[in-house]
């Protein structure tokens, strides 16, 4: 392998590779029409799109996209080579600063909530300078934004950006007031991407990890994750060499991937980048989920990016990690080695804190799917419910400042594990909280119930632009106090003592948090999308996004139409799906078996009648009536289905779709898996739980 320094970015038209291919006067102009968020002048991109016509060239690329993220959740492109026709037949290679700057996808094809219908298809992708170009697959890829003829975001790229503004403007507010000349602050992520591993040959066996990317029926293995001997455990040397490759790829296109681990369950995984630009972590995030698929191919495997690709072991999360930094590079979240007398930094706390308790339905819903569904509150993930931890240190230095009382501070002491050659070191004054929705964890919140499949953009988007709110009310408040100190004070206590309902440092997953603690302290508890998705157009949340331009309410109610649909045809494709294999494979594998032990017991009893057949007897009366079960909950399952289908209100459909053919779904699947059991893994028509989840070793 090429040094890692030489490989790193060597697909990516970075800083570096323009510093040296500009001129110095179009490099200029470049950072800062950036810096200054400025429209690029065409002549400055024409140079900036012949140099990097050049380079892709040289690196074998023959074509050019326009990458972006339009809102079905995964990455878009439209390829055009290089040529242009030349004099006697011939062709030339150009690329112009127009067709850097714009292009014009077909905007009707992609979801748009009503904002585009087929008679309606102009759309447009715009560059977006401050995320580099890079190549994949000989095609030089361009990041954009994409939005409508009439000028709507139809992508996940343009909230988020709007968003980064949104909070850097009002951060900047308050950071004069502490005497900090910051030209911007920066949302910064660092997202951690769980996922599964397992053997194409088992994967193209199962019709349901094919249409829906989860098992739909299976029974639970004898092994699990019962011993948590998979966590951190030794990588077997297929998954390593996944893992090599993998890091090799993402590094080359500027990709920080940093750790990587078994997770807890059987054939799970993780990949943990280091911290990025908010828009880049994004960019970067979406590129990985693709490239771990094609890279899993390689190795005769398949990459599950499903939330719950197999019922009774851990889903996959996506844990995003979520801080704000000044251009002159100062953690925000910081708290330093003195929190207590940190004034900025709890400022900055408080304002977290505000926002997401205001703001708990938002977060929600930036998490929210069918899929992410599975795996909320099941034990293994955060519950529906959100709430944040803050740890003992700052949980007490809150306490004090509300009470008014003294903080005596809390000692740094070391860790002794009573072996004398073993190095003593400082002992974190916090613990960390693996159940918690929202958790700070030294210098940043990380937000673990985003979805592993899932982009990142929403949640942060919704993440920067509910804080940017609280610290604009704090600038407001600031900016015309005649005493700083006192108004400051005032802030920080009055802040703690509306929004503490918020801060739970217990276990999440206990049910008398959800049952008890949670609703007590009047915390909203949306345990499906459907049940939370109305929340996003509600007048204050409309409000929200329209005073901080983040997104209209057009855009809004676009979003709430893309998402209830969205999860409405997710539950059709799955239950469908359960339907036909039920059909076609499930049932005829159990009458086939029921036959085959008939005709054994036939054949003992005309050998002799003193031969005891009780045990084929009573199997094939048990798969009998488990038939009969499967064929009734089939047709229920099926006419709830229809009824669905029949619906014209996008709200209604989705969620009878939960309360109605999800509960047949689950009601199906129970008699199947109980089947499963009873029928010769002979005649068992798909690989078992035990064969997908063993495959790779």
């Amino acid at each position: 392998m090429t040094k890692v320094p030489e490989l790193f970015g060597s697909l990516v038209f970075n800083d570096a590779v323009m510093r040296e291919r500009l001129p110095k006067d179009t490099y200029k102009a470049l950072h800062k029409t950036i810096a200054e968020q400025k429209t690029l002048d065409i002549s400055v991109a024409n140079v900036v799109a012949n140099a990097m016509k050049d380079w892709a060239l040289e690196h074998g690329a023959t074509h050019f996209t326009h990458w972006f993220q339009p809102m079905t959740g995964v990455t878009a492109e439209k390829h055009d080579s290089f040529i242009s026709p030349a004099g006697e037949g011939g062709v030339i290679m150009e690329f112009s600063g127009k067709e850097l700057i714009k292009g014009e996808p077909d905007a009707s094809s992609f979801p748009s909530g009503g904002l585009r219908a087929t008679a309606e298809a102009r759309g447009y992708t715009a560059w977006d300078p401050t995320s580099y170009a890079f190549l994949k697959d000989g095609t030089l890829c361009i990041p954009t934004a994409f939005c409508s003829y009439s000028g709507e975001a139809l992508d996940q790229k343009t909230p988020l950006l709007r968003s980064m503004d949104a909070v850097s403007k009002q951060a900047v507010r308050l950071l004069k007031l502490f005497g900090k000349d910051a030209k911007y602050v920066l949302s910064t992520v660092g997202p951690e991407q769980e996922y599964f591993l397992i053997d194409k040959e088992m994967y193209l066996k199962r019709k349901d990890l094919i249409y829906t990317g989860r098992t739909l029926f299976g029974a639970n293995p004898p092994k699990g994750q019962q011993l948590e001997d998979h966590y951190f455990g030794t990588i077997k040397p297929r998954v390593n060499a996944f893992m090599k490759e993998l890091d090799e790829e993402l590094w080359k296109l500027g990709i920080y991937s940093k750790t990587k681990h078994n997770e807890v369950a059987p054939a799970q995984h993780e990949m943990a980048p280091v911290f990025s630009t908010t828009n880049i972590a994004t960019d970067h995030n979406q590129l990985a989920m693709e490239t771990m698929k094609k890279v899993a191919a390689r190795h005769g495997m398949v990459c599950l990016l499903h939330e719950k690709p197999f019922a009774g072991v851990n889903g996959s999360g996506k844990h995003n990690n979520w801080s704000l930094s000044t251009d002159k590079g100062e953690n925000l979240l910081d708290p330093g080695s003195t929190p207590y007398e940190n004034a900025q930094f709890l400022l900055f706390l408080c304002a977290v804190i505000k926002a997401v308790d205001e703001h708990q339905d938002l977060l929600r819903i930036s998490v929210a799917s069918a899929g992410n569904d599975h795996r909320l509150g099941a034990n293994e993930a955060p519950p529906a419910i959100i709430s944040m931890f803050l740890g003992d240190e700052l949980s007490a230095i809150l306490e004090a400042l509300e009470t008014g009382s003294d903080y005596a501070g809390s000692s740094v002491s070391e860790m002794q594990l009573g072996v004398d050659v073993l190095p003593h070191f400082p002992r974190d004054n916090t613990d960390r909280n693996r159940t918690s929705p929202f958790a700070f964890t030294g210098n940043k919140f990380e937000f673990r119930s985003v979805g592993s499949s899932a982009s990142i953009a929403m949640p942060n988007t919704v993440l920067n632009t509910i804080v940017a709110d609280s610290l604009e009310q704090f600038a407001d408040e600031l900016e015309k106090a005649d005493d700083f100190r006192a108004a400051l004070k005032n802030i920080v206590v009055s802040t703690i003592k509306a929004h503490k309902r918020i801060v739970f440092n217990g276990n999440n997953y206990a049910p008398e948090w959800k049952d008890v603690e949670a609703k007590k302290r009047g915390l909203l508890n949306l345990p499906s999308t459907p049940e939370a998705l109305p929340y996003l157009i509600r007048e204050e949340n409309v409000a929200l996004f329209e005073r901080h331009h983040v997104l209209t309410r057009t855009e809004l109610i676009s979003r709430y139409e893309v998402l209830l649909e969205n999860y409405t045809k997710v539950i059709n494709i799955e239950a469908t799906c359960m339907c036909n294999m039920v059909k076609k494979s499930i049932m005829p594998a159990a009458i086939e078996y029921s036959r085959s032990v008939a005709e054994t017991a036939l054949v003992k009893k005309q050998l002799s009648q003193a031969i005891d057949t009780s045990v084929e007897e009573s199997l094939v009366t048990r798969i009998s009536a488990a038939i009969a079960r499967l064929s009734e909950k089939l047709a229920a399952l099926s006419a709830a289905i229809g009824e669905s289908e029949k619906m014209t209100d996008a709200y209604e459909q989705a969620l009878y779709s939960r309360k109605a053919v999800f509960a047949g779904m689950e009601e199906l699947r129970a008699v199947a898996d109980e089947m499963e059991l009873l029928v010769s893994k002979k005649y068992w028509p798909f690989p078992t739980y035990g064969d997908v989840l063993y495959s790779v070793q």
